[in-house]
């Protein structure tokens, strides 16, 4: 009977440790992905070095292939906002964290928010991106960004 209880309650065990696993990382993620998002709203060079691996593969919604950098070679030579100039900010919803070790997978609607004076137009993307944790910090590796279209942005 030991013969057969012991591997079963190893068996939870280490199913119980690898599925809290994941719940240990996630708040660190999104706050990750918050901050991220909010340096993006206004073209702040490091909350992209801090975010993008070095190492990093980035498609675009347009399908457009880039890596690291080339990101922050685009973010630095941005001019600075003029006034009048349309302001977007960026979101997440639905996050979707799955964690495997030192590997996770972060899924989430992006939402775009463009004020241009009194008009308010709003996009969403699918996103999805692979963290790797090397040396105690989380950075993306791979990263995929998919444009909802217009009918799909209203459910």
């Amino acid at each position: 009977m030991k013969r057969i209880l012991l591997p079963a309650f190893a068996a939870i065990v280490v199913a119980a440790v690898a599925h809290a696993a994941p719940a240990r990382d996630a708040a660190r993620l999104t706050k990750m992905l918050d901050d991220f998002l909010a340096g993006a709203s206004v073209n702040d060079v490091e909350a992209h070095d801090r975010f993008w691996a070095d190492d990093l593969l980035y498609t675009g919604s347009s399908g457009r292939r880039v890596g690291k950098a080339e990101i922050l070679k685009e973010v630095r030579s941005a001019p600075p906002p003029k006034p009048g100039d349309p302001k977007t900010t960026y979101s997440a919803e639905d996050v979707r964290i799955q964690q495997y070790g030192t590997t996770a997978i972060v899924a989430f609607r992006l939402v775009a928010t463009t004020v241009h004076g009194d008009t308010t137009d709003v996009a969403k993307y699918l996103n999805s991106g692979t963290f790797l944790e090397r040396g105690g910090r989380w950075q993306v590796v791979c990263w995929q960004a998919t444009k909802l279209p217009e009918a799909e942005d209203a459910k």
